[in-house]
């Protein structure tokens, strides 16, 4: 009676059935679909991709200067990838990366901090010159890359005699300089630093161009691309080295090394004597200021500029010796091993160097020929200067000589 009762209720309500189950079955695929298996968030988790090829992680989180990366991207999972995954450096050459990092970051960091400059731009400068004097094709130089006139323009004199690009905490003061700059401009670290690279101005007309607001939205060129992803990279291999497979490292930076101060306001006519004056040789005053680029310092405005030695000058000094002179440079005791960026060998003719002077007010090609002792007619040549013409103030001349035995 019970059953007949129920067939008798489902024929006369067949309609209002079919409602109700289509109701909850609509219910139900919208309450699985949204809120538990959502169509709306394809997830690419940065984490532990290829973990299983490469033996390489990505960490969860990642951030430049507590700027998130965003999430859901798969052109950043591959830039990512391609950074993490695919450089061979990282066991190979940690160890000498870490000894580096121990020695400058002292250097480096009180600066940054002074600066009101994140402490993840420490990585910028390790991705740049590996924590070394070196100079680049393009004309960079110093731990902080930076071309001559970004140089000057952060208060850096580069010129035939010094070169403040090599002294490396002014250079990190410049650096900084140039690095707030670009955050004042664009709001936003991430963009700051991928300006370093391109410019303030190439990043601004890029965002212009394009209509979007930031770095990971943007389309740019191979180098600057990948730029902030190699920060990542190093920060992290400095933070986390077991994502790279490397056994945690023991951070204990080094002293910074106790100087003395030599203030000088006047030319030095010779370097050689001036190191005998204070009681150090000359091949250690040299190695330790690196922007010293000749033997002789002209300094007819009376700048004051600062020389220091160590105060324990029997100390085994190589290891920053070998940094300051860049990573391929000659640590000999010869004046002319030291980095020098407006002094290269000429690949022509070996026993040739060439000279970078930029030519100032009142000086004549006549005067600079006898000054560095060539012949008039060798400078024109050199520099495409046809007979009834002089340098102009600011332009670079080439001045070839042949080198001293």
């Amino acid at each position: 009676m019970f059953l007949k009762n129920i067939n008798t209720f489902l024929n006369k309500n067949k309609t209002l059935l079919t409602i109700c189950f289509l109701a909850v079955f609509f219910a139900l695929y919208f309450i699985l679909k949204v809120y538990i298996y959502s169509p709306f968030n394809n997830t690419i988790s940065y984490s532990l991709n290829n973990f299983n090829i490469s033996k390489i992680n990505i960490p969860v989180n990642l951030n430049f200067c507590n700027e998130e990366i965003p999430p859901n991207n798969f052109e950043i999972q591959k830039n990512l990838e391609k950074e993490f995954f695919n450089n061979a450096y990282w066991k190979s050459n940690s160890t000498v990366l870490f000894a580096k990092a121990q020695k400058w970051f002292p250097y480096i960091e009180p600066i940054l901090e002074q600066q009101g400059v994140p402490d993840d731009f420490k990585y910028l400068a390790v991705i740049e010159s590996h924590l070394s004097n070196i100079v680049s094709p393009a004309g960079a130089a110093g731990f902080w890359q930076l071309v001559p006139n970004s140089a000057r323009a952060y208060g850096l004199e580069v010129t035939s005699f010094v070169d403040e690009r090599y002294d490396v905490e002014k250079a990190t003061l410049a650096a900084c300089k140039h690095i707030k700059d670009a955050y004042a401009q664009f709001k936003n670290w991430t963009l700051a630093a991928a300006a370093y690279n391109m410019g303030i101005g190439g990043i601004q007309k890029a965002l212009t161009k394009q209509k979007v607001t930031n770095y990971f939205s943007l389309l740019l060129n191979a180098e600057t691309k990948s730029f902030i992803y190699r920060i990542l990279a190093y920060k992290t291999l400095f933070s986390s080295p077991a994502h790279f497979g490397i056994k945690k490292k023991k951070w204990n930076y080094f002293q910074k090394i106790p100087m003395y101060y030599f203030k000088v306001d006047s030319s030095i006519t010779n370097l050689s004597n001036f190191a005998k004056h204070i009681k150090c040789s000359k091949s250690l005053l040299k190695f330790f200021n690196p922007w010293l680029l000749q033997n002789t310092l002209t300094n007819p405005t009376k700048k004051i500029y600062v020389i220091k030695i160590p105060k324990n000058l029997n100390a085994d000094y190589s290891s920053y010796i070998k940094d300051l002179i860049g990573e391929d440079g000659n640590s000999s005791n010869d004046i002319d091993s030291a980095p020098n960026m407006s002094m290269t060998t000429d690949t022509l003719l070996n026993n040739e160097k060439v000279i970078y002077h930029i030519v100032k007010e009142n000086e004549t090609l006549p005067n600079l020929a006898d000054f560095y002792e060539v012949k008039e007619q060798d400078l024109r040549i050199w520099n495409k200067i046809t007979e009834n013409k002089n340098a102009t103030i600011g332009e670079t001349l080439t001045i070839k000589y042949k080198k001293r035995n």
